[in-house]
């Protein structure tokens, strides 16, 4: 017994020595691979960073949305083109390309590389006597090709 446990002794003896030393390797082996997930996700949102045109396409559907709720589904129109349009939703979503280069006119956007501020103020310029359209200042995120809203700030169509 004395003798099987001399030839062993040195074999756990090396292990031992040999364990430590791999430990350190593998804990920055592992900061590698962090690090470099940590970059890859970084270079995903500098390259999914919004352009000021995605900006002027979402803010074209969101303009055809807030057009139809305010002109068509409220009473906001007067009578006379109420009676005239007949598809009120429908001509306003003809114009969504228009719409979507107009507020790109009054937009202005602050590239922060893995993320955009996009400022909209537009409206309040009057249609016909009597009839504005509404103002609104919008603060918009563009992150990952997505948009959120972070603050919206609109007065009525109404004169002054």
């Amino acid at each position: 017994d004395a003798r099987r446990v001399r030839e062993n002794l040195p074999t756990r003896a090396a292990a031992c020595l040999v364990s430590p030393s791999s430990r350190p390797q593998g804990r920055s082996a592992l900061a590698m691979l962090a690090g470099g997930i940590a970059a890859a996700g970084v270079l995903s949102l500098v390259v999914s960073n919004p352009s000021l045109e995605d900006y002027q396409a979402h803010a074209g559907d969101q303009l055809v949305r807030l057009g139809t709720k305010e002109l068509c589904d409220e009473p906001t129109l007067p009578m006379v083109l109420r009676l005239w349009i007949r598809n009120c939703p429908e001509l306003i979503a003809s114009q969504r390309d228009a719409l979507a280069v107009l507020a790109g006119q009054f937009t202005t956007r602050r590239n922060l590389v893995v993320a955009s501020l996009y400022s909209t103020r537009m409206g309040g310029q009057e249609l016909l006597p009597g009839l504005r359209l509404p103002g609104f200042d919008v603060l918009t995120l563009g992150v990952a090709g997505r948009f959120v809203i972070l603050r919206t700030d609109a007065s009525d169509g109404a004169s002054e």
